[in-house]
Order: C-alpha cells, then sequence, then structure tokens
C-alpha cells in the first residue's frame, strides 16, 4: 500500500497538474453541438484553448464571459446573459455547458441564480439545456473537473425512470474517465457492439474529437452523443463506469434512474480486460467472440516477448490520479518497478499503486525523485521532456497535454489490443535507448597510450 503525501512547496515549478476548469470544459466537448463557456477573464480561456488545440491539432470550440477588473468586482450577470445569449443566437448549439474559474469563484457569483434570471428574461432560453459545473482552478485538478462535469450533467440532463419501469436489456451507459482517449473509446465501442450491446457514451470523445473532418464547418462541437440520447439513458440494463473518478457519475445515474452500475477501475491490463470482457458475456448472454479468445493471447504473448526488456527497469511516472494508477499497475504487472510516483490530486485508488510513495506535486518533484533513484524511464506528458532530457532516460509521452507528437488522440491502452500495443511501445522505446546509448561496439572501446590495454565499456 503506497503512503500518499503532499509537496510542501510554496509554487509549482514545473507543473503537472492541469486546472479544474478545462477538465469540465474537455467534458461538455463530448456532446454534440456543445459550447463550453468558462465564466472567468480571457486569459483563463484561452490557455485552456491553446492547450486543446496543441494537443488534438483540431479546431476546439471553447467561449468566455470576459470578466474584466470591473466585472469581477461588481458581478458577473451581465456578463454571463452576453454570452449566453450571442452563443445561442450565433453559434446555434444544442448545449452550453458553463465552467466557473477562480476569479468568479473568488469574487462568489451565483450563476445558477444568473441563468435562472436569464431565463426569465427571455423566455427563447426557458428550455434551452444550460448546464452550470463549479470548477475553481485554485483547487483541485483536471480529473475533478472532469467528475464533477460528469455527475452534473446526469443530474440535470437524464430524465428520471421509476426503478420498476422496464429496460432495455442491450443498452448500456458507458461513464469514462478523463485518462480514455478518443482512441480508447472507439475500442470500446468496438467491444461491446460485439457482444450485441448498444453502449451511449458520456462524454463521447470519439464522436467530436477523433481528427474527422466534418462535411460542413460547425462553431460548435462536430459529434458526441446528443442531449436527446442523454435524457433516456435511464432506460439501459447496465452503467459502466471506467476509473474510480466516474463512481460519483455513476452513483448520480443510479440514484436518479435505478440503474444498477458496475465500476472498473482499470481496463489496461490482462486480468482486468478477462474480468470485463466476462462481465460483458454474462449481461448479454452471449459467448466471448474468437477475436478476444484470439487477442488475448496476442497479449499474453507480448507480454513474454516484452518482460524481458520490461522487467527490472526502474519507472519515474507523474500522471492524473486513473491514469497513473492504470499504467503503473500494468508495468508492475511486467515486472518493472514504479520507484518515482507524483500525481495531481487525492484519489481513492492512489493507496493501491505499487510504489512506496505516491506524491501531489509537480514534475520538479518528479525530476527530483527519478534522479535520486536512478530511473530508467520516465512517463508523462509533454512538459516532461526536458526533465527526461536533463535526466538522459527514455521518455514515454501519455496524458494531457501531448503537444509534440502527432496522434494524441488515437493513443490506445484499453482492452487486450491497447494493452499489447502499449507494452511494445514500451519496450521497444527501451530497446532503442540501449542500442543508442549502452551497448558497446568497436567504436567505443578505447586504448591506452600503450595502444595493447582496451578499457571495458560501461555496462548499465
Amino acid at each position: 500500500m503506497a503512503i500518499v503525501t503532499t509537496s510542501k512547496k510554496a509554487c509549482a515549478v514545473n507543473p503537472l497538474k492541469m486546472s479544474q476548469p478545462i477538465g469540465g470544459a474537455f467534458a461538455f466537448m463530448g456532446l454534440r453541438g456543445a459550447m463550453p463557456l468558462l465564466h472567468g477573464s480571457q486569459g483563463c480561456t484561452s490557455f485552456g484553448l491553446t492547450l486543446f488545440v496543441r494537443h488534438f491539432k483540431e479546431a476546439v470550440p471553447l467561449q468566455t464571459t470576459a470578466m474584466s477588473e470591473v466585472a469581477t468586482v461588481l458581478g458577473g450577470y451581465e456578463n454571463v446573459e452576453q454570452a449566453i445569449l450571442n452563443i445561442h443566437n450565433r453559434t446555434k448549439p444544442e448545449i452550453i455547458g458553463i465552467c466557473s474559474t477562480g476569479v468568479t469563484e473568488t469574487k462568489g457569483d451565483d450563476v445558477e441564480g444568473f441563468i435562472r434570471l436569464v431565463r426569465q428574461k427571455h423566455p427563447q432560453l426557458e428550455k434551452f439545456p444550460l448546464v452550470y459545473v463549479s470548477t475553481p482552478d485554485f483547487k483541485d485538478a483536471f480529473q475533478d473537473g472532469w467528475e464533477k462535469t460528469v455527475a452534473r450533467m446526469v443530474e440535470v440532463l437524464v430524465d428520471p425512470v421509476d426503478p420498476g419501469a422496464p429496460r432495455d436489456a442491450f443498452r448500456v451507459n458507458v461513464l469514462p474517465g478523463c485518462h480514455l482517449t478518443p482512441g480508447d473509446l472507439d475500442e470500446l465501442r468496438t467491444i461491446f457492439e460485439d457482444f450485441g450491446l448498444r453502449p451511449s457514451f458520456l462524454p463521447d470523445l470519439a464522436g467530436s474529437l477523433d481528427g474527422h473532418i466534418p462535411d460542413e464547418f460547425t462553431p460548435t462541437t462536430i459529434g458526441g452523443i446528443s442531449v436527446d440520447e442523454i435524457a433516456t439513458m435511464g432506460q439501459s440494463a447496465w452503467t459502466i463506469a471506467i476509473g474510480a473518478q466516474m463512481r460519483r457519475a455513476a452513483e448520480a445515474m443510479q440514484a436518479r434512474t435505478g440503474t444498477p452500475f458496475r465500476l472498473f477501475e482499470r481496463l489496461c491490463g490482462l486480468l482486468p480486460n478477462d474480468e470485463f470482457i466476462a462481465f460483458l458475456s454474462e449481461i448479454s448472454g452471449k459467448p466471448v467472440p474468437v477475436k478476444y479468445r484470439r487477442q488475448r493471447g496476442q497479449l499474453a504473448d507480448a507480454m513474454l516477448d516484452a518482460h524481458f526488456h520490461i522487467g527490472g527497469r526502474r519507472l519515474a511516472i507523474g500522471a492524473e490520479p486513473d491514469l497513473l494508477f492504470d499504467l503503473s499497475s500494468m508495468l508492475h504487472e511486467m515486472g518493472a518497478q514504479v520507484t518515482a510516483a507524483v500525481t495531481t490530486t487525492l484519489s481513492p485508488v492512489l493507496e493501491q499503486i505499487k510504489t512506496q510513495e505516491v506524491l501531489i506535486g509537480d514534475l520538479e518533484d518528479l525530476e527530483e525523485l527519478a534522479r535520486a533513484r536512478d530511473c530508467d524511464l520516465l512517463i508523462t506528458h509533454s512538459h516532461g521532456r526536458q526533465a527526461a532530457a536533463r535526466l538522459k532516460i527514455p521518455f514515454y509521452r501519455t496524458g494531457f497535454p501531448m503537444f509534440d507528437r502527432l496522434g494524441a488522440g488515437h493513443q490506445m491502452s484499453v482492452g487486450y489490443r491497447g494493452t499489447r500495443d502499449l507494452i511494445f511501445d514500451i519496450a521497444n522505446l527501451v530497446i532503442g535507448d540501449r542500442e543508442e546509448n549502452h551497448q558497446p561496439t568497436p567504436d567505443t572501446w578505447r586504448t591506452t597510450d600503450a595502444g595493447l590495454r582496451v578499457q571495458p565499456p560501461q555496462l548499465h
């Protein structure tokens, strides 16, 4: 059991954490025709928008209430009203999702009250979906913003259902954590459909941020789950939550509709996917398709091939709690040692991580821990590249943001296939580093002045 501690530094030197508001806005991007709106200054929104555009290499919808110093002091009702009206009239969204920021939370704006006044003053907005989530960026992290927003979507947008009402036996709700990519969601959708199940993903980033080019330009999100489909999620037979962060939303769904849920804390690794596939077979009443039996064999073979290269390696990982738990658990099962682990916020899964200590801190903390423990591989998002260069160790990019590589939205780690590909990527990274930096060749041999004795190469 890991001991969870918190860094005592007065500031973050090299930030690992992304803020709560952009985590909430990210969740709204998984809804069709949505326009996320940050209630705060223009700078807050511009910074978050830059992160999303650099990560996905796509046009990303994100608006702001553009709070000035005077508006912040006097209250932001007029800014919220004007922003909602402008967005509603000009971009014609199906839903507007509003996330607060630190400056408006510090002032204490009653945004729920603002929304009620806006609806009263403008009858055309009386039934229009407006969802507000409190996400101050002076506390918590990206994962917390996503968690709160998805739970709030369930509370506001899902129609209540009598627990005794008939349900669609082949329809399932899927609540994915923010650590899953659009590529992960595509893979999960295929798995569900191969069992004859019809999944409704909330949010569905695979529909909006999977990198496809739409037939026509739209200023809102270009895909995802619709508001109408969300309203009927209570008719599903099961809710499947992926990641500990989604327990809150799954419990909200059960309280509102009576739909039972099953939480899978991770879907990266052999045993977690065995449990997942067995559960789908149970609820669908169908045998496991042959393709997944074959994929399981491929994963087992990949683990056998790669454990010679991954086993015994010392790893430094910095990530949001669910992603940290996902990757570290799989690599521990491959024989690696997680000797440095840093995360962004508290979570019940942190104590389960197979390491001595998990530190809530920044990338400077991760670098210091990695240097002290002489790690062989650094795993974190793109802001860790300078630390990896200073430590002179291989660097595997994962999480958000990933702005110096293409294909971040298609990176996959779930299911038998995703786990297999992840193992190969990491093993090949380690093999490449050994070949480049550690294997002796005739060109690296050094002779003495006498030219007779050969100095043995340094092996690591």
